[in-house]
């Protein structure tokens, strides 16, 4: 990449940008819409009763992350090309990617216990990737509308097929996101947003707590789940650089 002109980076990265967002408005395949009637008919037979408390934990969770005054967000890199913020952004999702792969094996290889324990760990690890990407990208992780624009990029990256236009209607429209952070959270749709998260992740997740296998496939699962989420980031951190570079 270094070879190539700035202004050619930037062309490369449109195209990429455009297959990606191709890749994400497919309409649901035979494969997907089985799979969601699968989870669908799942869903349907855990009691209301539990669905309010995995609701309540996970909206307590986010919300920690996206309020907390004890979250540590790193700096805005200020005045760097996209081509060089980018090679940055790559390095930290490499570095994240192992993170997660070496704590999904550790906890796979632990049974059923340090397997469940790992799902909030891993909702960390990926928050904590968005925030680093975020400051990468020049935006600063202390503004409740950027935490808010982070939980968006978390929401398209693991919604279901027939979900993602809107998510991602959501993600481009950062507009939007800084008018809910004058009105504060509580619009957010929190049990909709763990139950497209569990939905995504659960028959993955699931094998890391079978015997013998679980430590590979948990490896294996948490590494290809922050390199979606990384991608869906970066893509959506370009489509802010060229808007905000046409304003």
């Amino acid at each position: 990449m270094s070879e190539i002109s700035d202004v050619a980076y930037d062309a490369q990265v449109l195209a990429e940008m455009a297959a990606w967002r191709e890749r994400v408005l497919r309409p649901a395949g035979a494969f997907d819409k089985a799979a969601r009637n699968v989870q669908d008919r799942i869903n349907n037979l855990i009691p209301e009763k539990v669905h309010g408390v995995i609701t309540g934990a996970m909206e307590q969770m986010t919300r920690a992350i996206l309020t907390g005054a004890d979250y540590t967000s790193p700096p805005p890199v200020e005045g760097a090309t996209l081509r060089a913020r980018e090679a940055q952004a790559r390095d930290k999702i490499m570095a994240w990617r192992t993170t997660a792969a070496a704590e999904g094996g550790v906890a796979g290889a632990g049974g059923f216990l340090l397997a469940a324990a790992d799902f909030p760990v891993l909702i960390g690890l990926k928050i904590k990737l968005l925030f680093d990407l975020a400051a990468i990208y020049g935006h600063s992780g202390d503004d409740l509308a950027e935490r808010l624009y982070i939980l968006r990029i978390f929401s398209l990256a693991f919604s279901s097929a027939s979900r993602r236009p809107e998510a991602y209607g959501a993600l481009a429209d950062w507009d939007s996101a800084r008018a809910m952070a004058a009105g504060g959270l509580e619009s957010l749709d929190w049990r909709r947003f763990q139950q497209e998260y569990r939905d995504y992740i659960d028959l993955a997740k699931l094998a890391q707590m079978i015997p013998v296998i679980g430590a590979p496939v948990g490896a294996f699962v948490n590494y290809r789940l922050l390199d979606r989420l990384g991608e869906t980031a970066m893509n959506a951190y370009r489509m802010r650089w060229f808007a905000e570079a046409q304003a």
